[in-house]
């Protein structure tokens, strides 16, 4: 199960990097989950295994992401609640940048 996050309006690098930070501090109250998105790779500069590798939180899933520039992947469904923390983190750190975004899990 994924949770994807489509950013509207500038500053979308700036919202990658806040979106990061919200995985990091997520993944840490609860190891399951992992997060992915493009800029990582290309920040890195290095193959999608190494930044696995570096990381840790890196989806196995691959590379493209489609119509979203980010995803939480969930080891498990979440909860309720965990979905319902992971938006109110989301919320915060978007907010600070000034960004809009959709989001959907399936």
């Amino acid at each position: 199960m994924k949770t994807y996050i489509k950013i509207y309006g500038p500053p979308i690098i700036d919202a990658l990097r806040a979106l990061e930070e919200v995985a990091r501090e997520f993944s840490k109250r609860h190891p399951g989950i992992k997060y992915f998105h493009y800029l990582s790779l290309l920040e890195a500069g290095v193959s999608p295994e190494e930044v696995r590798e570096r990381r840790g939180l890196i989806s196995e899933s691959g590379w493209s992401l489609g119509d979203y520039d980010f995803y939480f992947e969930w080891t498990r469904p979440p909860t309720f609640e965990e979905l319902n923390e992971l938006i109110e983190l989301i919320d915060k750190a978007l907010s600070k940048v000034g960004c809009e975004y959709t989001i959907t899990t399936k």
